[in-house]
């Protein structure tokens, strides 16, 4: 399972080791560390969900994460030649694999087309706080539900998208725009020279900056109070399956294993690089991610006497800027804030539109810059058509197609490659090799898990 050298020469890639990781990074760590985990801490009781939590993440880092990264290594392709080699590996048939790796490519397609309306709404809310806008709405609540439903119209047909394209009136149409040109401009300088640099630069500043505001939250008079319930554990709650369902649904879209970012992004790793450790690299580093947003939000709401009793776009975009508007220094406070959502934001979009930029490259010889320019045209033209209905979009793709992505790639890896393959493509490059214990953990845990979170998705409305 190795690609041609042809096709690894002019491969670009990752320069270093870190920058790998940031770039990792980058694409887990989105909007479900922001507007979600927070959500999921409080309603299930802080460490009542945070220990099941944990347990799925070094469970599926110590697997899918590993196999995903390896399997794009290994095939120095995207999800189509990477199954494709698989299937050629065990059948001497590569078009079947190649047809079912456009599975999680068209996931993350779909989802990066979701993705960027969200996007253009955290470029509009960034501009606002540093203008000053957001905190002329004080703590109005009509005029900061206004404000963000000018924003995001849950209904908007196409002709108004489309009639709007520079104005506000029936969406996003400019911001969205803005922010999807300035994730392209950056994909386009390449893996190295774009993905790369922008990650080593946005990632340690949204850290600090996180870190920053998590200081200045702890001073505020109340805020204890959030910290006591992020620290309280309810015994009795952990034999709720409810909350290990939602965890492990939390951990699993989290650490980005859908088939497709994953193994790309392996696929331009060098193969003296060491998997293992980059895998918990990013394990480590989501979770940091998750839980800084969790001591930055759910104080935060105590402090502002808020119950934390809505997730999704309404806690970030509407009883935030209430509680940010109210608190001293709430102007700076969301500032902050919400340069670190671009940056989560626009690192995750990268990554999702990455998958199918490589494939046309791939599959069709069409150089960088116009592969880039084409995904880029396709999803701003879609995007601007389904701002009405983004929120089902969004639920309808992480409900079946990631999680599908996602068992496709574990079965393709852990049963279809074979175990000799399997140990080879994983330790390579590694310090500390693992042994025979990891095929039976992906064979028999994760896959089946990843089957899981398909099932339950569908049954329970998503749990990502």
């Amino acid at each position: 399972m190795s690609a041609p050298e042809t096709i690894l020469e002019k491969r670009d890639g990752f320069q270093s080791k870190w920058g790998f990781i940031l770039a990792c990074i980058g694409s887990a760590v989105g909007m479900g560390n922001i507007w979600r985990f927070p959500i999921m801490v409080s309603k299930y009781g802080g460490l009542t969900f945070l220990i099941p939590y944990v347990i799925f993440v070094v469970l599926i880092a110590a697997s899918g994460v590993i196999g995903e990264f390896s399997l794009g290594r290994a095939a120095g392709a995207g999800p189509i030649g990477a199954f494709g080699q698989c299937t050629q590996t065990r059948t001497g048939n590569k078009k079947i694999g190649e047809a079912i790796g456009i599975i999680p490519v068209i996931g993350s397609l779909a989802l990066a087309i979701g993705y960027t309306v969200v996007v253009g709404w955290i470029f509009k809310y960034t501009f606002l706080s540093l203008s000053g806008g957001l905190y002329a709405l004080g703590t109005d609540m009509g005029a900061i539900g206004g404000t963000f439903g000018a924003t995001a119209p849950e209904t908007a047909t196409l002709g108004e998208s489309m009639a709007t394209v520079f104005g506000g009136g029936a969406g996003n149409n400019l911001w969205q725009i803005i922010g999807l040109a300035v994730s392209m401009i950056i994909m386009a300088m390449g893996i190295a020279g774009g993905i790369e640099k922008a990650n080593k630069i946005m990632m340690p500043a949204l850290f600090f900056l996180f870190v920053a505001l998590g200081i200045y939250v702890f001073t505020l008079p109340g805020s204890h109070d959030g910290y006591k319930y992020i620290f309280t554990m309810d015994p009795a709650g952990l034999a709720n399956w409810e909350v290990w369902i939602f965890a492990f649904g939390q951990a699993f879209f989290s650490l980005s294993v859908a088939g497709n970012g994953s193994v790309i992004y392996g696929s331009y790793l060098s193969k003296e690089e060491d998997v293992l450790s980059s895998a918990r690299n990013v394990a480590v580093f989501d979770t940091l991610a998750a839980l800084l947003a969790a001591f930055v939000i759910i104080p935060a709401m105590a402090a502002g006497g808020a119950e934390l009793s809505s997730g999704g776009p309404g806690l970030m975009f509407v009883y935030l800027v209430n509680v940010f508007n109210g608190m001293p220094g709430g102007r700076i406070v969301g500032m902050i804030f919400y340069v670190c959502v671009l940056f989560a934001g626009v690192t995750s979009l990268i990554n999702l539109y990455e998958a199918p930029v490589a494939t046309l490259q791939e599959k069709f010889g069409i150089k960088r810059l116009p592969a880039v320019a084409t995904i880029g045209v396709l999803g701003c033209i879609v995007s601007v058509c389904i701002q009405g209905i983004t929120s089902p979009w969004m639920d309808g793709v992480s409900i079946y197609i990631c999680p599908l992505g996602a068992m496709l790639a574990g079965i393709m890896f852990f049963w279809v490659v074979g175990k000799e393959k399997v140990l080879e493509a994983v330790n390579m490059g590694a310090k500390k090799p693992v042994g025979n214990w990891f095929i039976p953990l992906g064979k028999y845990i994760y896959v089946p898990l990843a089957l899981i979170a398909l099932i339950a998705g569908v049954v329970l409305g998503g749990i990502g």
